[in-house]
């Protein structure tokens, strides 16, 4: 496991060499994995737009959320920073207990996603959420801000129209905007607020997502391990203004995220694509616990978000 600089200046070394290698990075960037493709072992499995593997069963999940009045005081210490130290979202999660019939190895197996990874007996991971992609020297974000069930009636346009929605999701935006101008010139939005499908073991959900790109200078391969440096963590799982969102979350979430809202990659010797690490499940001693949450503004409401944060733990098996 490399530490904080080390992780960086490794990527900058194989970028520099234009060798192939994966990279999974920790939220507060303090601990971090690079390693060239052609050493991985079975302790590392990845997946990114991988074919689905039939599941010949019933998915049997259970969840023990945090009880709501814990959530509240942790909910009303966030409206109150809003007041008191200017900030205008913060994305809160939780860690959630859970009882599921399969091991981790078989929900990566079985995970219907974009993308899939595990750490052998710590975590397994399904995310939806593309961090940054580089192709052919263009670097785009697609933060993803707004979470539905589908089968809310007129979901779609309920959570396009919905004020706080589009509240959160436009800081997000800005925020992505001005980070990705530190590091890319012409830095613009390609695609505001589309629709992605989600199945799960036992619903659809709908999630609002953004692109944002720009074009990096043409020693970016010699940089990679810089460029991530100033990027993260991503703002889609910290808030605004970032810095200030960031210190409130670790005053406030009762619990290690560890790499929970970090990212993972692939560089291929020419381009990179990378995910938020989000729909979450971590081994602790015997018990699973899955990490979630969800975006906080002064318009949220509390039932609502305690809500979500319920309704992002499932396994995309189906």
């Amino acid at each position: 496991m490399l530490k904080e600089n080390e992780i960086f200046e490794k990527m900058n070394q194989l970028g520099n060499e234009r060798k192939p290698f994966v990279f999974i990075i920790d939220f507060l960037k303090l601990n971090g994995i690079v390693l060239p493709l052609n050493e991985l072992n079975d302790e590392i499995q990845f997946e990114i737009n991988g074919k689905q593997v039939a599941f010949d069963g019933k998915i049997d999940l259970t969840k023990y959320p945090v009880p709501l009045e814990i959530y509240r005081s942790q909910f009303e210490q966030a409206q109150s920073a809003f007041k008191s130290e200017n900030i205008d979202l913060i994305n809160l999660t939780c860690e959630t207990p859970i009882e599921i019939n399969l091991n981790l190895d078989e929900i990566y197996k079985y995970s219907n996603a974009k993308y899939k990874l595990l750490l052998k007996d710590q975590f397994v991971c399904f995310s939806p959420e593309t961090f940054v992609k580089i192709q052919d020297g263009m670097i785009c974000s697609y933060p993803m801000k707004g979470t539905i069930d589908a089968s809310i009636d007129d979901a779609k346009h309920l959570i396009l129209n919905h004020p706080k929605e589009i509240e959160e999701h436009q800081l997000t935006v800005d925020w992505v905007k001005d980070e990705l101008s530190r590091v890319a010139e012409n830095v613009e939005v390609k695609k505001f607020r589309y629709i992605d499908e989600i199945k799960t073991h036992d619903k659809t959900l709908l999630q609002v997502s953004s692109k944002v790109c720009g074009k990096l200078p043409s020693d970016f391969h010699s940089n990679l391990g810089s460029i991530f440096d100033q990027l993260l963590p991503a703002s889609s799982i910290c808030g605004a203004p970032k810095e200030k969102a960031f210190e409130l979350i670790k005053s406030v979430e009762k619990y290690e995220r560890g790499f929970y809202t970090g990212i993972f990659g692939i560089y291929d010797g020419n381009d990179v694509d990378s995910a938020v690490l989000i729909r979450f499940i971590e081994k602790k001693s015997d018990q699973l616990v899955f990490k979630s949450g969800g975006g906080i503004t002064a318009k949220s409401d509390l039932n609502n978000e305690y809500n979500e944060l319920i309704s992002k733990i499932y396994v995309p098996i189906n």
